[in-house]
Parts: C-alpha cells; sequence; structure tokens
C-alpha cells in the first residue's frame, strides 16, 4: 500500500514540473538533424561532386621520307629523211644531230615532333542535368587570382552514378565526354604566347 502511494505521488509531481524527454531512441527526431543512413553522394539536379583530374598525354611523332627519281634521254639523227624516186632526192639530206638529256629529282626530309604533359587537380562541379539512363550531366568552373594572374578552369562532362565513390568524388577518366578548358588572364599570359611581331613573322616565313 505504502508503495502504491509513493508511485502516484510520482506521477503527480511529474505532471506538475512538465513533460519529461527518456531520451528513447524511439523520441522524434529534429528534422533538421542528418540521417546517420544517408549519404552525400550526387544523385538530383543542383548536388555537387567532386572530379579529380589526373589527365596526361605523351605524344611522338617522327616522320621520315626518301624520294629519288632519275630520268635519262637520248636522240640521235643522222640527218637522211630517206624520201627520195628513182633517180633523185625529193628532200636533201639536213644536219644530222645527237641529243642526250638527263634529269634528277631528290628529295629527303625528317621530322620529329615530341609533346608530353601532365594535369593533376581537383574541383567541384553541380549537376545541371539528368540523362534518361539517369547519367549526370555536371559542370564547374574554378577562377584563380593570384597576385594578378588569373586562371580560369572550366570542366563538364556525363558522370555515371555508379562509378561516385562513398567520399562523392570520381576520377576524371570515368567521366564520358570530359572537356577541361584552361584559359590564364594577366601578367604570366604574355609570355606563353608569341608576341604581334613573332606572330607576323610566323605567318609569313612558316618554316
Amino acid at each position: 500500500m505504502a508503495s502504491r502511494q509513493i508511485l502516484i505521488g510520482i506521477l503527480v509531481i511529474t505532471s506538475l514540473t512538465g513533460q519529461v524527454y527518456a531520451g528513447s531512441l524511439w523520441a522524434k527526431r529534429n528534422k533538421d538533424a542528418r540521417s546517420p543512413y544517408t549519404d552525400d553522394v550526387a544523385r538530383h539536379i543542383g548536388d555537387v561532386l567532386t572530379i579529380r583530374i589526373s589527365e596526361g598525354s605523351k605524344i611522338d611523332n617522327k616522320a621520315k621520307r626518301d624520294l629519288q627519281k632519275q630520268t635519262s634521254l637520248s636522240s640521235d639523227f643522222d640527218g637522211k629523211l630517206g624520201i627520195s624516186t628513182a633517180h633523185h632526192k625529193i628532200i636533201p639530206d639536213m644536219p644530222g644531230f645527237t641529243m642526250d638529256a638527263q634529269a634528277s629529282n631528290d628529295l629527303q626530309s625528317k621530322a620529329d615532333y615530341k609533346d608530353e604533359r601532365k594535369y593533376v587537380d581537383s574541383i567541384t562541379v553541380v549537376v545541371v542535368d539528368i540523362l534518361p539512363n539517369r547519367n549526370l550531366v555536371v559542370h564547374g568552373t574554378r577562377d584563380r587570382d593570384i597576385a594578378g594572374d588569373i586562371q580560369t578552369i572550366e570542366v563538364s562532362g556525363i558522370v555515371r552514378p555508379s562509378d561516385i565513390s562513398f567520399d562523392n568524388t570520381v576520377r576524371s577518366e570515368q567521366v564520358a565526354n570530359f572537356r577541361l578548358t584552361m584559359r590564364n588572364k594577366g601578367t604570366s599570359a604574355a609570355y606563353q604566347q608569341p608576341g604581334w611581331l613573332g606572330q607576323i613573322f610566323n605567318a609569313l616565313w612558316p618554316f
């Protein structure tokens, strides 16, 4: 009987002091809290995705050509046409001549072109469209301004959702129609291409 009175007293005190949360696993979760079972992998338009760029190219072209042509022409005429009747010649003999001609043409050429480049970076892009097969169309830009040197990087392509890692990244070689454009402005841009006088000489004398 005493224990029953104690229990009733605890219930009355609880109702007077307000609602008490017991911290149960089934308590209503804050709607702004992130679910422990969700991930950050891009799936919808407007989601962001990081592309890890590791591009390298190596070109080694060699061409060699060796052409040779020789022509020899010889002609000998003794001046006798051989046109005559039974008693005399209709056309008198002409002075004979000998002609000898030779021609030679020789062409040799050699070309060697080598180019090796490597670019490593990462850029975060935005999903701008979703194709009917659920592949993601992404596009992103990045501007870097360092002491007046402005570098603009633009990346676009198509990403397959199954290629996206758990950390929401994808390698550039897995991006279809991958396009990487880099533009430089500022002080260093003038040293990366020939000046106007050099461009004129290259146009007039391209060899």
